[in-house]
């Protein structure tokens, strides 16, 4: 279930469980987790892509492995916050994947990604990661950051 606000999306989790954060691109896909507390976003991994039913399938093994409630997306949008291809793009693979085995009923929800990549790489830099290193995990690291933005305002949403 494709959840239009943050709002919604809170009000369809169940509680006691962590949520999903992807960075999708085009060659990769950036995976990170939250813990059960809805507290703190931790990078988990990076799916090369090969084709959708492969790549769903393996965000379904993760997804089920550790109980996710649900999904945070990372929505490219540009700089102006209009919406390009590939949000597009996005929209359309978070439709495929609310349909697929694994993901049916699971609130997925969208979060803007601008700068998170930028983020991402500051951090590995300050953290004197070598370049290799950087690469291997910045699609990773970058979903942590979508995943913690998300978090941070669900706690808000909690509080108020």
């Amino acid at each position: 279930m494709i959840c239009t606000d943050i709002e919604s999306f809170a009000a369809a989790i169940p509680p006691g469980r962590g949520l999903l954060g992807l960075d999708l691109g085009t060659k990769t896909i950036g995976v990170a987790v939250s813990d059960r507390l809805l507290s703190a976003a931790t990078p988990l991994e990076t799916v090369k892509r090969v084709k959708f039913t492969a790549d769903a399938a393996r965000l379904a093994e993760i997804a089920a492995k550790r109980e996710i409630g649900g999904v945070i997306l990372g929505l490219p949008a540009n700089m102006d916050g209009t919406e390009g291809p590939r949000a597009q793009s996005t929209r359309a693979f978070a439709r495929n994947l609310s349909r697929f085995e694994g993901f049916e009923g699971l609130p997925i929800a969208f979060w803007d990604e601008r700068l998170s990549t930028v983020a991402a790489e500051r951090a590995l830099l300050e953290a004197d990661t070598t370049r290799k290193r950087r690469a291997e995990v910045i699609d990773a690291v970058a979903a942590g950051y979508i995943l913690q933005g998300a978090l941070d305002r669900l706690r808000h949403l909690r509080s108020a």
